[in-house]
C-alpha cells in the first residue's frame, strides 16, 4: 500500500512537470526533482502592477448642513464651499502591451479617481491616463509612458476547462504583490448581479480586497482572466472568486483602444432561461440546453436572418449557450456588423442562421412601453433623473411613482443623467427595476 501510494505521487508530480512543460523546474536547491512555478512566475509578475488612486470628496455633516439644527443651536451658516477631503484605494493591473504601455484594470478599481498612479514591481511609478472604460463589463484601459516593461502573454479563455490550474497574482489588502493558486472551479457563472455582462471564471485561488484588476494566469504564464469579485459573507475570502474571461476582455480592450469606447450591437431578440416546465412544453431531449426566443425585433438582425418566437437557441458560432446571461455575453464580444451563426431547435430539429450584429436603437426614456406618460428631467448635479410629472393612469403611476422622485438606478445600472437612463432601459421592456430616491429614502420599484 505504501509502495502503491509512493508511485501515484511520483506519477502526478511527472504529469505536473510534463502538463506545464519548461515553466516547472526539475531540481530544487539540494538537487532534488520538484514541480514548481517560480520560473513562470519570475517572467510574469514583473507585468502585475498595483494601482493606487487619489481623489477629493467635500466632507458633508447632514446635521450641519440642516438650516432647522443650525437654527436651533444657534450655529451660524456654513460656508457655500463643503471643505474636502482627499481620499486613496488600491487595486492591481495587468500590463498587455509592453511597447504602448498598456495596462488593464477593473472599472470599479479608478471609477471616480481624480489620479490614477501604477506602481510596477522594481519600484517605479508613473501617473496613468485612463484611455477608455467599459462599465457593464468592470473593464478599464490605461496608459503609462514608460521604458523597459515586461507583458503578459494574452491567451484564450475559451480553452479553459473546470479542474484547470490557474494562479491569481495582486496587491490584496495592500500588502504588495501576492501569489495564490488554485483550479478553475466552474465556467459561465451568471446571475450575480455584479456586471451587466457576466460570465466569469469561478476559480478557488485566493482573490481578496485589493487583487481586483489584477491577473489570473494558466500554467504556461498566459493571461486567461482578470480578477474581479469574491463572495465573501465574513469579508474575508473563502475559496469562491471571480474573474472576466480574458476573451471578453480582450475584445472591449481592442475596441477601446481603437474608437475611446465600446460600441455593442445587438441582434434584436427577446429572451427567456429555459425552465423545467418549458422544456417539456416544447420537447427538448434530454441533455439540450439553450436560450428561448420570446420575440423579435422587427427589422432586427435577428428578423432579418428569419428566427422567431418559440426558438431555441442553443449555440453561437459552435459554441452552446446553457443561459440569457451566457447568450449576451457572447454577443457581447462582437462588434456592430460582424456575423455569427446560431443554432436554433425549431419544431425539435436543429436550424443554422447567419444574423448581423446591428446597431442598438436608441430609447427615449419617455418613450419606453413601462414609462410612457412620465416626464424626466437631469437632476442639477447629475445623481439623478427626476420625475416631474405622471399621468394620471399611466403603468408607471399605477405602479407606485410619484411626482418628485428620483431615479438613481434602473435595471441595477446606476443612473446619473437622461442618457445613462436610456441605456439602462434598452435592456428589456417587460420589466423595469428602479432605484428611488424620495426625499432621502432609497427603495427599489418594479414595472411591470
Amino acid at each position: 500500500m505504501f509502495f502503491a501510494h509512493r508511485v501515484l505521487i511520483l506519477c502526478i508530480t511527472l504529469f505536473s512537470v510534463t502538463a506545464a512543460n519548461a515553466a516547472l523546474p526539475n531540481y530544487d536547491s539540494s538537487g532534488r526533482p520538484v514541480p514548481s512555478i517560480s520560473p513562470m512566475l519570475k517572467q510574469v509578475n514583473p507585468a502585475v502592477v498595483n494601482i493606487s488612486t487619489f481623489s477629493t470628496r467635500e466632507v458633508y455633516n447632514p446635521l450641519l448642513n440642516d438650516p432647522f439644527f443650525r437654527h436651533f443651536f444657534q450655529i451660524p451658516e456654513q460656508p457655500r464651499y463643503q471643505p474636502k477631503r482627499r481620499q486613496q484605494s488600491a487595486g492591481s493591473g495587468v500590463i498587455v502591451n509592453k511597447d504602448e504601455g498598456i495596462v488593464l484594470t477593473n472599472f470599479h478599481v479608478i471609477n471616480n479617481a481624480d489620479e490614477v498612479y501604477v506602481s510596477l514591481i522594481d519600484g517605479r511609478d508613473f501617473k496613468a491616463e485612463v484611455v477608455g472604460e467599459d462599465r457593464d463589463l468592470d473593464i478599464a484601459v490605461l496608459k503609462i509612458k514608460a521604458s523597459n516593461l515586461t507583458e503578459v502573454k494574452i491567451g484564450r479563455s475559451s480553452l479553459l476547462e473546470v479542474g484547470d490550474f490557474v494562479v491569481a497574482i495582486g496587491n490584496p489588502f495592500g500588502l504588495g504583490q501576492t501569489v495564490t493558486t488554485g483550479v478553475v472551479s466552474a465556467l459561465e457563472r451568471s446571475g450575480l448581479g455584479i456586471e451587466g455582462y457576466e460570465n466569469f471564471i469561478q476559480t478557488d485561488a485566493s482573490i481578496n480586497p485589493g487583487n481586483s484588476g489584477g491577473a489570473l494566469v494558466n500554467l504556461l504564464g498566459e493571461l486567461v482572466g482578470i480578477n474581479t469579485a469574491i463572495i465573501a459573507p465574513s469579508g474575508g475570502n473563502i475559496g469562491i472568486g471571480f474573474a472576466i474571461p480574458i476573451d471578453m476582455v480582450n475584445a472591449s480592450m481592442r475596441q477601446i483602444l481603437a474608437f475611446g469606447e465600446v460600441r455593442r450591437g445587438m441582434i434584436g431578440v427577446n429572451i427567456q432561461d429555459i425552465t423545467s416546465d418549458l422544456r417539456k412544453a416544447f420537447d427538448l431531449k434530454h441533455g439540450q440546453q439553450g436560450v428561448l426566443v420570446t420575440g423579435v425585433i422587427e427589422g432586427g438582425g435577428a428578423d432579418k436572418a428569419g428566427l422567431k418566437a418559440g426558438d431555441v437557441i442553443i449555440s453561437v458560432d459552435d459554441q452552446m449557450t446553457r443561459s440569457t446571461g451566457r447568450l449576451r455575453s457572447m454577443i457581447a464580444v462582437k462588434a456592430i456588423g460582424d456575423e455569427l451563426t446560431l443554432g436554433v431547435i425549431r419544431d425539435g430539429k436543429e436550424r443554422k442562421f447567419s444574423v448581423e450584429i446591428q446597431k442598438p436603437k436608441a430609447v427615449a426614456a419617455s418613450e419606453h412601453a413601462l414609462l410612457q406618460g412620465v416626464k424626466l428631467e437631469n437632476t442639477p448635479n447629475n445623481e439623478g433623473v427626476i420625475i416631474t410629472a405622471i399621468a394620471p393612469n399611466s403603468m408607471a403611476a399605477y405602479s407606485g411613482l410619484r411626482p418628485g422622485d428620483i431615479i438613481t438606478g434602473a435595471n441595477r445600472k446606476r443612473v446619473s443623467d437622461i442618457d445613462s437612463l436610456r441605456k439602462a432601459l434598452s435592456r428589456t421592456d417587460k420589466e423595469l427595476l428602479l432605484h428611488i430616491n424620495r426625499s432621502g429614502r432609497f427603495f427599489y420599484l418594479i414595472i411591470r
